[in-house]
């Protein structure tokens, strides 16, 4: 199995930090992985990215031209990269910041207001942790709990004290992938590990 994935947004929303803390999780759990992230002058204002590749074999290449799976945070991001999505993949959508696509058949689409979301439970800055928790809840990439845990051994010092934050975030973003679960795919994971019927 290899799940290659986009995430994408506004620089500052944190893309590169959930694209980069996905792949510490996967290579924690023995898995084949590359984190190839976007710098320079798209990070302070344009279209900050990343692409995440993770198999089960060795990777041929870093750079993502077929994703299966998109998390994208603002519009300009979808009109960049949906066009990369493969038939069947999935779209996890910051739907606060980005309208949901007028050509989306043949997709998974996954909306969240992310943004609004996130502001209510305490800081719309984890609205990434919210994001990257709902697509992991439905691709089933690392261990969930794997995510918390290496996020918090990154928090330390005087930023311990946004652990609790992101880990309300991280439940609301699974939460909302359980309940879209039910309605459209009847329990069914999306290229996960996981599948019932």
């Amino acid at each position: 199995m290899e799940e290659r994935l986009i995430f994408s947004g506004f620089g500052g929303q944190g893309l590169l930090t959930a694209g980069k803390l996905l792949a510490a999780c996967a290579m924690a759990e023995g898995r084949h992985v590359t984190f190839f992230p976007s710098y320079g002058a798209e990070v302070r204002g344009g279209t900050a990215h990343c692409h995440v590749v993770i198999g089960d074999g060795p990777i041929a290449s870093p750079m993502v031209e077929e994703a299966t799976a998109l998390l994208i945070m603002n519009t300009p991001s979808v009109a960049r990269f949906l066009p990369r999505l493969v038939r069947g993949g999935l779209l996890v959508l910051n739907s606060s910041m980005a309208p949901s696509p007028e050509e989306s058949d043949g997709i998974e689409l996954l909306g969240i207001r992310a943004t609004k979301l996130a502001t209510d439970i305490g800081s719309p800055q984890v609205a990434n942790m919210m994001m990257l928790a709902a697509l992991n809840e439905v691709k089933r990439l690392v261990k969930p709990e794997r995510l918390m845990q290496v996020l918090a051994e990154s928090l330390t010092g005087q930023k311990e004290r946004f652990i609790p934050l992101n880990e309300k975030a991280m439940e609301a973003g699974r939460k909302y992938a359980r309940d879209w679960l039910r309605k459209h795919k009847g329990h069914q994971r999306t290229g996960g590990r996981e599948k019932s019927s």
